[in-house]
């Protein structure tokens, strides 16, 4: 799976979970970029791409992520 199929589903979920059809995210989309990202989304996020993509992530990973570019890069290890 490559960094555009990685995009292309998390592209998905983001829709899914903010509910809106027609959410355009982009690298440097982040928890300020959309504004009904609360830590609950947050979780909903990470929950929806976990079962989507069959990976786990630690919670210190998580913490070090800045925007939806760093996650991708985060998955992409996890897939290899």
């Amino acid at each position: 799976m490559n960094r555009d199929e990685i995009f292309s589903g998390v592209q998905e979920i983001f829709r899914d979970i903010f509910d809106e059809d027609d959410l355009i995210i982009e690298y440097s989309t982040n928890s300020d970029s959309i504004e009904d990202w609360d830590s609950l989304n947050h979780i909903n996020l990470v929950s929806a791409i976990e079962k989507e993509f069959k990976i786990k992530f630690a919670l210190g990973e998580l913490l070090t992520l800045k925007d939806v570019g760093a996650m991708i890069d985060l998955m992409l290890v996890k897939l290899k």
